[in-house]
Order: C-alpha cells, then sequence, then structure tokens
C-alpha cells in the first residue's frame, strides 16, 4: 500500500488537491491511506473532500493529523465508514479512539513498543480508567511527536530505550546542549516510572 500526502512544497487549492489524490488513486491498485497534516504541510483535507473523493476505491484510510480531534466525528457524520480511520497524532490518540478512529500511525511506538500496545488494548477493550492512567504516563512522551524535531526526539526515544540508534541524517541535526539535556530528561523519566506491562 501506499501512503501519500499533498504535492510537497507547493500549496494546492482544494480543487487541486482534489486532482492530486484522484491522479494517484487512478494511477495504481495499490490500497492508499491519505495523510491529512494540515499543520505541517498547509493544505487540508476535509470532511467534505474525503466524501467527494469516496468514489476513488483504491483511497481506502485517512491518517487524521490536523490536530483537531473533532475531524474523527465529523468525518465519521460524513463518510460514515468508507474510510479506515487512523490517529496520526500520538498526543491525541486516546481522544481519537474514543470518537472512532480504528488504527494508530505512532512515531514513540519505535522507543515504547509494549507501553503502546498497553495503551491500545486497554482503549479497545473498553478499559477507560486504566487506559486514562497508562495515556497520562505516556502523554509527555507522546508531546515529543508533535515538535518540529520529532525525527530528534524520537530517535533519543529509542536510543535510550536501546532500540536504536539517535544518530540522523542531515539536514536533521544531533540534539545538543539544554535542549538535549531537557528532552532526555522527560525520556529518562518515563523509563524510570513507566507501567508494569504483563
Amino acid at each position: 500500500g501506499l501512503m501519500v500526502l499533498p504535492a510537497m512544497v507547493y500549496k494546492s487549492d482544494p480543487r487541486e488537491t482534489m486532482y492530486h489524490f484522484r491522479t494517484v488513486a487512478k494511477a495504481t491498485d495499490l490500497p492508499i491511506m491519505v495523510y491529512n497534516n494540515p499543520v505541517s504541510y498547509h493544505v487540508d483535507i476535509t470532511p467534505e473532500m474525503f466524501l467527494e473523493l469516496a468514489d476513488e476505491p483504491t483511497l481506502v484510510a485517512i491518517k487524521e493529523s490536523s490536530e483537531n480531534v473533532r475531524r474523527i466525528t465529523d468525518l465519521r457524520n460524513i463518510v460514515g465508514d468508507r474510510y479506515t480511520l487512523f490517529c496520526g497524532v500520538d498526543d491525541l490518540v486516546l481522544e481519537s479512539l474514543l470518537l472512532g478512529a480504528e488504527g494508530w500511525v505512532s512515531g514513540l511506538v519505535n522507543a515504547f513498543p509494549k507501553e503502546n500496545r498497553l495503551l491500545w488494548d486497554l482503549a479497545t477493550s473498553g478499559q477507560w480508567e486504566e487506559a486514562v492512567k497508562v495515556y497520562r504516563w505516556y502523554t509527555p512522551l507522546l508531546h515529543l511527536d508533535t515538535h518540529v524535531k520529532l525525527v530528534q526526539y524520537i530517535k533519543l526515544a529509542v536510543a535510550e530505550c536501546g532500540f536504536g540508534s539517535e544518530l540522523t541524517r542531515a539536514p536533521r541535526l544531533p540534539l545538543v546542549g539544554e535542549e538535549r539535556e531537557r528532552v532526555l530528561g522527560i525520556i529518562r523519566s518515563a523509563i524510570a516510572t513507566r507501567p508494569a506491562v504483563g
């Protein structure tokens, strides 16, 4: 499958955005997840636009990253179950699941896979009180995924958890000084207080 973003660099209007996604959809038989991230890409694919795109059979899922959790309800109200909805913003996952998201495209899962799974399992089995406890522990980490330096922050968490390296490629530069120490503090505090995962 493919995860498709709006056309890069150039900010398109709604008609151009629709043309872009229709063109990609018609060019492949692969299933496509549409990545809606107006915060980063300054192009918003609204629920009404998804309704208009519903006749493209290869468009099957939405990674909703608008940072507007109301979108999950709006999408469900406007397009029903036409698309599989994924939360694309780590620190909105619990709210998104409650409102109808069926999946989660996560960044911090790379560093905290067991805790990610614990939160998911608690929420999807309706154990909301326990899920909220895990979410409150996890939220300072999940905030790292919504920063402009999310790549460096997540890779630092991955390294601290023993799953890889914090090495990044240019133009991403290594974290240094106070910023690195502050992020390490968040990560190490979470490691020291992580919930028991059975």
